[in-house]
């Protein structure tokens, strides 16, 4: 490769910096480096392949950190490659699963695959992304191709994975079809000659086989960047729908600005530098300002709100969004659009019975915890006695927080 132009050089510092924001690791970075260059010397655009099984289709703000990655790529002009696990999905990506994944049919892959797209949409120009699904060359492999690929790596090294070693050592079984999850991923990495692989830190072992397969059938190994798992509302637990702590990237702006408030204090940086679109420079600013004390986190969340919200409604829904919110939350109005519920049962009933028996609470031990801690209002009121008896009124408005609201109707 030739020696690169001052304006070059410079060109390859400035998308070097934006692909590192955030990452947790480069394997390795030097490779990274070196390609970038290259790329920009010979105008050939890199391949940044991201592989999907789609087993769960609703896309939450966790899954948009290797999204807002692959737009800084795109952004820049390189080609991202999508990969529809048609064919590895009815396997099951055997990460963090301690018992054998159920296998999707024909139809799950695909009703699931469309919601994808449609939802990848919000953050991805999906006119510049090139779509595949992997059953176009996995279908295509003999037995021959399939032992060729098989002797790219041992059993010893398959097992080191603590999916695999973890069920062993619990004696639960591990089906043979689940070790060619991972070769499979890393032929479609073969298959599509990809410069770059991105993935979550959970898929490290996943990606890393791209490499290794890549290598065993002599075509040049791509580079991995791991990025980082996204707390979930709760501060603890990975982002996850069946943890009830997500926001989803389709619910209502109200909703997703409500629940983005709703964040622990120490995660507004990180849901800043990892779940939105600002520059490197302003996401450093805001960093700088949490950490000295100049930018107050009820401030920085507002920001952090209204700039997710604009990412994906626009700037006249975020716009919405803080008035409904300020409205609501800070200067205690109600909301203009709360649900009713046409109350059939007693007209005179308990306080816990009644956030049941709407559905506000899934229990009555959650419900009373949550008069206990000062969370229930009838008409305004705070609820403070668990063995409040309330008369059943037309119109009577219930909250539940900060965010449930119901309007009982007779």
């Amino acid at each position: 490769m030739k020696e690169l132009t001052k304006e070059q050089h410079a060109e390859v510092e400035r998308q070097i910096s934006i692909y590192l924001s955030g990452v947790v690791e480069t394997i390795p970075e030097g490779e990274l480096r070196n390609k970038v260059a290259r790329s920009i010397q010979t105008g050939k655009p890199l391949k940044i392949k991201l592989g999907l099984d789609p087993t769960a289709p609703d896309v939450h703000l966790g899954h948009t950190v290797v999204l807002n990655k692959l737009k800084q790529f795109q952004e820049n002009g390189h080609i991202i490659q999508l990969i529809i696990g048609d064919f590895t999905g009815k396997i099951g990506d055997p990460t963090g699963k301690s018992a054998v994944r159920k296998q999707l049919t024909d139809e799950d892959v695909k009703r699931n695959a469309k919601t994808y797209f449609e939802q990848f949409g919000r953050v991805l120009d999906m006119e510049k992304v090139e779509l595949f699904y992997n059953s176009e060359w996995l279908t295509q492999l003999n037995l021959e191709d399939v032992i060729r690929l098989s002797s790219s790596i041992t059993v010893a090294r398959l097992i080191e994975r603590n999916d695999f070693s973890n069920r062993i050592a619990a004696g639960k079984p591990i089906s043979l079809h689940e070790f060619f999850y991972p070769l499979m991923q890393g032929y479609d990495s073969v298959a599509l000659e990809s410069d770059i692989e991105l993935g979550g830190t959970d898929q490290h072992f996943n990606v890393l086989m791209g490499r290794h397969v890549q290598e065993h059938y002599g075509k040049e190994k791509q580079v991995v960047m791991l990025l980082p798992l996204l707390e979930g509302l709760d501060g603890v637990d990975k982002m996850s729908k069946s943890k009830h702590n997500y926001i989803g990237i389709d619910e209502p702006p109200n909703q997703i600005f409500g629940k983005t408030m709703s964040i622990p204090d120490e995660l507004i940086g990180k849901y800043f530098d990892l779940a939105t679109d600002l520059p490197v420079e302003e996401k450093q600013t805001i960093s700088a300002g949490l950490t000295d004390g100049t930018l107050h986190p009820r401030d920085a969340k507002i920001r952090l709100a209204r700039t997710i919200v604009s990412m994906f409604y626009g700037e006249k829904a975020a716009e919405s969004a803080v008035r409904h919110f300020q409205n609501v939350f800070q200067k205690g109005a109600l909301p203009d659009d709360i649900p009713s519920i046409e109350w059939k049962g007693d007209p005179s009933i308990s306080i816990i019975e009644l956030l049941v028996g709407l559905g506000m609470q899934s229990s009555k031990s959650e419900a009373g915890r949550m008069i206990k801690n000062g969370g229930i209002r009838i008409d305004g009121e705070k609820v403070l006695d668990t063995d409040m008896v309330v008369p059943i009124t037309d119109g009577m408005i219930v909250q539940v927080g900060k965010r449930k609201f119901v309007k009982v109707g007779l």
